[in-house]
């Protein structure tokens, strides 16, 4: 189900997301300081060590636009604590850093392309001395925790949690979506997670609601909002609640590490990618794709060049996306499909020799073509008594749709074709 406010997070279908922020430096891990335990006062080293030269908002807005993205998400603070706004909350900031308002810079260059802004904020932050320790928490397995926590205040927290946000909604004009992170309350080695009265989270939520009534809001609040976000995984099944179909994004990485990881060399190909994305708009739902800039501030040349080749892709194929969402017909084994109006697309997970058979599609379509360079497919429907060419035993179900496939598939990340249904399908 969807609203006036998500119409057109629906309709774009793919995003780009940003992780950037001073773990970037470190170049091992977004959760770096997790990870290793680091106390804030020495995480905190790394701000000296921040020169984005390379940060060049209108580059990577540029980039998400030739990849096919429509809108773009970034890190505005994650749980390291780091600002990259100008804010009067803390002197934790990138202004402080590097004299650069990166929030800025972002939101203007993503008006210029003409992209959707998204701003991540993350609800965690290991840098705040009011922030209780908790099962996620840096110094979680520190042997005073519990004397540590006796003097922290998380109403002290909130209060400035709450300042943050309002300076992000009111500080950068229309903002499209706002991608908070995140709620866990479940208790882990003795210690709690953070549930939504840790954030006030309805109260967060009307604020958003009174000063950007047309923003996107994910869920990780912990309360219901505008969609939901499953991340590194892909969905089987479409979201709902009570028979009610939610909006929803995947939200994936390139090799499994949010910020920059330079000796993580496990990244996807652009024909798995480009998959993942397919899918995604098959069960009616859209991709959130990252990347994490280098701690100098661009886009990796190995990313860079993933999503060059995704863009590719979505030059040719973007009206099985873009618009699109799941169809009613049920796609054969190998294949995807995707819908949008009177045209479904079937994008194939594999490449059968010859012959696709396409169940209950006879006498629906009027025209097929490849859509990466609009040459026509023939098809026929074989009747199921035919015993010429095809044995009687393995004729396809009656209603059946059978296109005739070259050897060699097109050579794309993922081949598409397009099926024009008549009016009465």
């Amino acid at each position: 189900m969807t609203d006036d406010r998500t119409d057109w997070f629906v309709h774009d279908r793919f995003g780009m997301f940003v992780h950037f922020g001073l773990y970037s430096v470190a170049a091992r891990h977004e959760w770096v300081q997790n990870y290793e335990r680091i106390e804030a006062a020495d995480y905190a080293r790394y701000a000296r060590f921040f020169e984005p030269d390379l940060f060049d908002a209108p580059t990577l807005a540029r980039q998400a636009r030739e990849a096919g993205a429509r809108y773009v998400v970034l890190t505005a603070k994650h749980h390291e604590g780091f600002c990259l706004w100008n804010t009067a909350t803390t002197g934790f900031n990138a202004v402080e850093a590097c004299g650069r308002d990166l929030v800025r810079e972002y939101v203007d260059a993503l008006r210029a392309e003409g992209l959707r802004v998204g701003i991540y904020f993350s609800l965690l932050d290991w840098s705040h001395p009011h922030y209780t320790i908790d099962r996620h928490h840096p110094q979680r397995g520190a042997a005073d925790v519990a004397e540590r926590n006796a003097d922290r205040d998380m109403a002290i927290y909130r209060e400035y949690l709450h300042a943050q946000v309002r300076e992000l909604l009111t500080g950068y004009g229309p903002l499209d979506y706002l991608f908070f992170d995140f709620t866990e309350p479940a208790e882990e080695d003795g210690l709690p997670g953070k549930s939504p009265e840790d954030w006030d989270a309805e109260t967060l939520l009307a604020m958003c609601r009174e000063l950007q009534p047309d923003m996107v809001v994910n869920d990780r609040l912990g309360i219901p909002a505008d969609l939901v976000t499953p991340e590194q995984y892909q969905p089987v099944r479409p979201f709902e609640r009570d028979g009610v179909p939610l909006v929803w994004e995947a939200c994936q990485t390139i090799n499994g590490s949010w910020g920059y990881h330079r000796d993580n060399h496990d990244g996807k190909s652009a024909a798995l990618l480009v998959r993942m994305l397919a899918s995604s708009v098959a069960l009616g739902g859209n991709l959130l794709l990252n990347v994490g800039p280098t701690g100098r501030g661009e886009i990796a040349p190995r990313d860079a060049a993933l999503l060059s080749q995704v863009g590719e892709w979505m030059t040719r194929h973007a009206d099985a996306i873009r618009g699109a969402g799941a169809s009613r017909f049920v796609a054969p084994s190998g294949v995807v499909y995707t819908q949008r109006g009177d045209r479904l697309y079937a994008h194939l997970f594999d490449w059968p020799f010859g012959l696709l058979h396409l169940p209950d599609l006879a006498d629906r379509v009027e025209f097929a073509r490849f859509l990466d360079d609009g040459s026509e497919v023939l098809f026929e429907s074989i009747p199921a008594d035919q015993q010429a060419f095809n044995l009687l035993p393995a004729a396809p179900a009656p209603g059946t749709l059978t296109l005739k496939l070259p050897v060699q598939p097109p050579s794309v990340a993922l081949p598409v074709i397009e099926l024009r249904l008549r009016a009465s399908s």
